[in-house]
């Protein structure tokens, strides 16, 4: 591919821009405050273009496409002439109508921050905080306006004379620009149409032309749907600048920018020795719409029979099935004394990382697990492994179609039916905080296990058939430890997601604080980009500040989370991880974000083995007994035995006095010792039944009750009666000493 497409790029350069593709434009002057770098480069160099789809418009590319669409042509071998590929494209070209329109050239990296602030500058900026460096695709403000974080780059000028410029490093095959207007609650600005100019030195600049005249783009109608602009003769260069033209009548320059462009190979260039890094695991790193998840999910139960299962646990609002893909050696059935694991990822339609992450996961898994790779056949013969890639199906299919870069920051989050999947399982949290203050004795109010309201179960109730699957599928696996991976952010958040008294910023901590913070910490301190001390923000909160973990309740309040229901609802501890500043990486960033997440991911499911485990059994039968109640001295949360009598009990290393019960059963106690080692403590329990149980099991049976049963059931009884009576003679006592000092207080 790299022969043709570097004559394509040396013909772009000669014809396109010598030959007039570009001329001298006047408007852009430059502010001398400005500090620029000076280098000359030959443009009639031959290069070669990387990362340039062979599915390329064609140089008379309509200039205005609206939604970003184009007519791909088909891929052709290096082997195949001009006119071959030609005939080739026109027996094609009705074939690709209904296909997602792709992106020719991938994002240098304004949203994913892969473009350094400062390789982006600009005629002015009103304020530090609407500097060049917010002039990033999808960046995000924070409330209030004024501060160091708004949400685009704002001209100081209202004129045709502003620009925002981008220094791209390397040469690059320039090919178009995405715009967004300015993300705020209280402004609305944005940018109706705009010229183009490039330059190799940031002296020099010439304007994009659309035939014989200055090429003036489509810009945005409304601040946040971004638009694309395609470069009608794409053309080699070093800079680019944005020249707005028009903007929003009652409002000001203001813009976000993404810039297309594929780098080419220069031999001057200092920098040409760096490549997009690569990930040494030959995974299929790409986006997959709902038709290619289930044929890589396929793929990978056919490479491995023996480990894997695919199952479904329900279908969303249009009826796409919500695949899981099982990983265990004995797949199918739950192993006493195995904990159960779960990835959870796609809530957010698109928030897409966390789906690739998952389905990528899932092939690397597999074939290490064939290499024999120690760890993972560890992994996988201890633990038995869920993982759910698409949570919110629909929501990804709608983001799907507009693809990286076109889907903004919110189109596809929703479910079908406008529901926000995070905000849709029950509230539990305020029923157990009002049920506490309501009580004369706040410990005595459950806090485990917490029943789901009445008005939830309705057939009129506001709840997703995603939620609802996803619910039952909690109730039916003893779901031990999970992860809910999201976008938008560099960060984890630990429950409680809801805060007291709806606050709309307050830490609150669960029972177990000092384990979620240290589950949090072993995702973000493996993660190589949260890790790096030298990140930029996203957005506008700085989260290194807290080492890169955060209480959801200190972060933003989010009443009806996943995390706070699995926690309160069912057994299972669970975390968000938000991934990525970009929610929609393009396709070929998703090798490096692998590597930046596979440890993460392999070391947070490696903790669901940390604290205790063991199985509660009767004394005389030697069953395992089904939700049995597993209190930790000093730990205001409590979980249960699982069907069989087995269970799982995360905690930090330390010495637990562990106590166990059961209904008809006399409770246990004992201390447990959790060590540093990565594996459990076991820590088994044997009840004994109550003797009233025992009667009333013989009883139901219509059996004869032995004679030792009835010595200890009269023994009892008569210790109960001795107690009764000493306390109805103390209290008769007392009555009399009353009486007395009353008759004493009258004489007196």
């Amino acid at each position: 591919m790299g022969k043709p497409l570097g004559l394509l790029a040396a013909v772009l350069v000669l014809g396109g821009f010598l030959d007039s593709a570009l001329t001298n434009d006047a408007t852009t002057e430059r502010d001398p405050s400005v500090i620029h770098t000076h280098r000359t480069v030959n443009f009639s160099e031959s290069v070669t273009v990387h990362g340039l789809s062979t599915d390329r418009a064609s140089p008379t590319t309509a200039l205005f496409p609206g939604g970003g669409g184009t007519v791909k042509e088909p891929d052709t071998k290096d082997s195949e002439d001009v006119n071959n590929s030609k005939e080739k494209k026109d027996k094609d070209d009705n074939k690709t109508e209904d296909k997602k329109t792709e992106l020719e050239c991938p994002p240098l990296g304004l949203e994913s921050l892969q473009v350094d602030d400062s390789q982006i500058q600009a005629s002015s900026y009103q304020r530090t905080g609407l500097g060049p460096h917010r002039g990033r695709l999808n960046i995000q403000s924070g409330i209030a306006d004024g501060d160091l974080y708004d949400g685009a780059w704002c001209a100081q000028h209202k004129n045709r004379h502003q620009w925002l410029e981008v220094d791209a490093i390397h040469m690059t095959l320039f090919t178009g620009v995405i715009l967004q207007g300015r993300n705020s609650i209280w402004s609305w600005d944005w940018v109706h149409t705009y010229k183009v100019q490039l330059s190799n030195d940031s002296v020099n600049w010439k304007s994009c032309m659309n035939g014989t005249e200055e090429a003036i783009f489509e810009g945005n109608q409304n601040p946040e749907t971004p638009v694309l602009g395609r470069i009608p003769v794409p053309t080699v260069a070093r800079f680019i600048r944005i020249n707005p033209q028009t903007w929003y009548p009652n409002g000001t320059i203001c813009l976000r920018a993404e810039i297309l462009g594929c780098r080419v190979n220069d031999p001057t260039n200092i920098y040409a020795s760096e490549q997009a890094r690569d990930s040494k695991d030959a995974l299929d790193f790409r986006h997959h719409n709902y038709k290619d998840m289930r044929m890589l999910m396929k793929s990978v139960t056919e490479e491995c029979p023996d480990i894997t299962r695919i199952y479904t646990i329900g279908k969303s609002y249009m009826g796409l099935k919500l695949y899981v893909m099982e990983i265990s050696d004995n797949p199918g059935k739950h192993e006493l004394g195995e904990p159960e694991f779960r990835y959870v990822a796609g809530m957010h339609g698109n928030e897409v990382l966390g789906r690739e992450l998952v389905l990528n996961l899932m092939q690397f898994l597999c074939r290490e697990y064939k290499k024999g790779n120690q760890r993972v056949v560890r992994l996988v013969t201890e633990t038995r492994i869920h993982l759910l890639p698409s949570m919110n199906p629909d929501g990804y299919e709608v983001a799907y179609e507009k693809g990286s870069e076109l889907a903004g920051w919110a189109e596809g989050r929703y479910s079908f039916e406008g529901i926000d999947l995070n905000h849709n399982f029950p509230d539990l949290n305020n029923i157990m905080w009002d049920a506490q203050e309501k009580a004369a004795n706040p410990a005595k109010v459950p806090n485990h296990y917490i029943p789901i309201p009445q008005y939830y179960t309705e057939e009129d109730a506001t709840v997703a058939p995603e939620t609802r699957a996803v619910i039952s599928w909690m109730q039916d696996i003893p779901f031990v430890l999970g992860a809910n991976l999201h976008g938008g952010e560099l960060v984890v958040t630990y429950p409680y997601d809801c805060t007291r008294d709806w606050t709309p910023q307050e830490n609150t901590p669960t029972a177990d604080d000092a384990f979620f913070r240290w589950l949090s910490s072993v995702y973000a301190s493996t993660n190589l980009v949260m890790a790096n001390p030298d990140r930029r923000i996203c957005h506008y909160e700085d989260f290194q500040s807290h080492n890169n973990i955060i209480n959801g309740g200190a972060w933003h309040t989010v009443p009806g989370s996943m995390n706070d229901f699995s926690y309160l609802h069912t057994n299972c501890f669970e975390v968000t991880v938000e991934l990525s500043c970009d929610k929609f990486p393009h396709a070929s960033q998703l090798p490096v974000e692998w590597d930046n997440n596979k440890e993460s991911l392999l070391v947070y499911m490696e903790q669901v083995h940390r604290g205790i485990k063991g199985v509660v059994r009767d004394k005389i039968s030697k069953k395992g007994i089904a939700d049995a109640i597993i209190k930790v001295e000093d730990h205001d949360h409590d979980i249960r035995s699982a069907a069989d009598g087995d269970y799982w009990r995360l905690l930090n290393p330390g010495d637990y006095r562990v106590m166990v019960w059961a209904l008809g059963y006399l409770p246990s106690m004992r201390t447990c010792h959790v060590g540093m080692e990565a594996h459990p403590t076991v820590c088994d329990f044997t009840l004994t039944k109550t003797p009233m149980q025992v009667l009333k099991d013989i009883r139901a049976k219509g059996g004869k009750i032995p004679q030792d049963l009835q010595l200890r059931l009269r023994a009892l009884r008569l210790r109960k009666l001795r107690a009764s009576t000493k306390a109805l003679n103390q209290r008769r006592e007392s009555q009399r000493l009353q009486r007395r000092r009353a008759r004493d207080a009258r004489g007196g």
